[in-house]
């Protein structure tokens, strides 16, 4: 049996080297792995460290996603919320209008009304004093 693959069979050296590498740089993981030929105890220590480490990386990026996800999701209830009130204030803002134009159209006849009336008692005043001439 070839040496590299007894090494490979010793999982306590590759747990070892593993330990080792844990407070090394991901360059000088590369470095060690990509100087390593593969297979050898070295190359899946260093490989082993970068799964562990791109594992942990992948694992806080879909906790931050979540925690992301979560408030979207409050926001976009919020939003709703807010959609329904506004649209239940721009019905009431409506009716309001409505109410509005009908009294400005009453206003405007009672205006109408009171110049009509105010002309017919101009017409009757001028008609008194020419008529007492």
């Amino acid at each position: 049996m070839s040496p590299l693959l007894e090494e490979i069979k010793d999982p306590d050296t590759v747990q070892a080297l593993v330990q080792l590498l844990r407070t090394r740089s991901y360059e000088e993981i590369r470095q060690r792995m990509y100087d390593s030929p593969p297979g050898s105890a070295w190359w899946l220590a260093c490989k082993t460290e970068l799964d562990i480490r791109n594992g942990e990386q992948m694992a806080a990026a879909l906790s931050a996603t979540s925690r992301v996800l979560e408030r979207l999701r409050a926001s976009t209830e919020h939003f709703e919320q807010l959609a329904d009130t506004l649209f239940h204030t721009t019905g009431e803002v409506r009716d309001l209008l409505k109410g509005t134009e009908e009294s400005g159209r009453r206003i405007e006849i009672a205006v109408y009304a009171a110049i009509g009336i105010t002309l017919v008692q101009v017409f009757n005043l001028v008609f008194e004093v020419f008529r007492k001439r």
